[in-house]
């Protein structure tokens, strides 16, 4: 008894026939492509909403943190009267307490950067869902253009060119981060300086450089942070000249 190649329940099936000339691919409706980015874009909402939840968490646990340092180098201080217990414990503590700010900022710079491409993001999907219903436009609150202006726009920068986005800038939450770390490297660099003995002027003046030194090696950072993203980047749909 023997089985033929093919034949029977062991037997390999044959392939199946190419038909010439059929695409492959079916033509997408409208209403599937409405699902599809309705779909995106709920993944992108939630996506932003968890950047600014990590942001509001990192930032309040170094708040958190800085608080505490303070309270407790003020305990310390009424025990030993300033004296070098007190100084030895602020040389202590508070280098940990600027290392916390320090990858904060980092990482808010990270979520920041994140939010930016949810937005982005999102105005592309604004800008087909025009071009599945046009007529629809007077509608939209957010822009659906993602070149800079479209994005400042969406998140929230009021109108006023680059005024309005320094003003942004600066009362952002990484900037209060970055303040925050250039006192306490000043008041680091002061305590270390009033340890080794030198005068309180001489003091003052170490924690005024050492104030002044944090914020440009941060300002230097967040600016190459900020220009590295951008030269990569190509707006696809540029707000249109009228509506500058």
């Amino acid at each position: 008894m023997s089985f033929e190649r093919g034949t029977g329940i062991g037997g390999e099936p044959a392939p199946a026939p190419r038909m010439s000339g059929v695409p492959t691919t079916e033509p997408i409706s409208p209403a599937m492509r409405l699902q599809i980015l309705s779909t995106e874009h709920w993944s992108l909402l939630a996506s932003r909403s968890l950047a600014w939840n990590e942001s509001f968490s990192r930032a309040g646990m170094f708040l958190s943190t800085l608080t505490g340092a303070i309270v407790a180098l003020a305990l310390v201080a009424q025990a030993s009267q300033f004296g070098d217990g007190f100084t030895l414990f602020a040389l202590v503590i508070l280098p940990i307490v600027l290392f916390i700010g320090v990858t904060t900022l980092i990482r808010l710079g990270a979520s920041n950067y994140h939010e930016a491409m949810c937005v982005v993001g999102m105005n592309r999907i604004r800008a087909a869902y025009l071009e599945l219903a046009p007529d629809l436009e007077r509608y939209f609150v957010m822009s659906a253009h993602d070149d800079a202006l479209g994005i400042g726009r969406t998140m929230g920068v009021q109108p006023g060119g680059r005024v309005s986005w320094i003003g942004q800038i600066l009362a952002g939450t990484p900037t209060v981060v970055m303040i925050l770390n250039s006192v306490l490297a000043g008041v680091i660099g002061a305590v270390a300086s009033l340890r080794i003995g030198v005068a309180v002027s001489t003091a003052l003046g170490v924690g005024a450089l050492s104030f002044v030194l944090a914020m440009v090696l941060q300002g230097l950072y967040a600016r190459g942070s900020i220009a590295k993203a951008q030269a990569g980047y190509r707006p696809l749909f540029p707000t249109p000249a009228a509506d500058r």
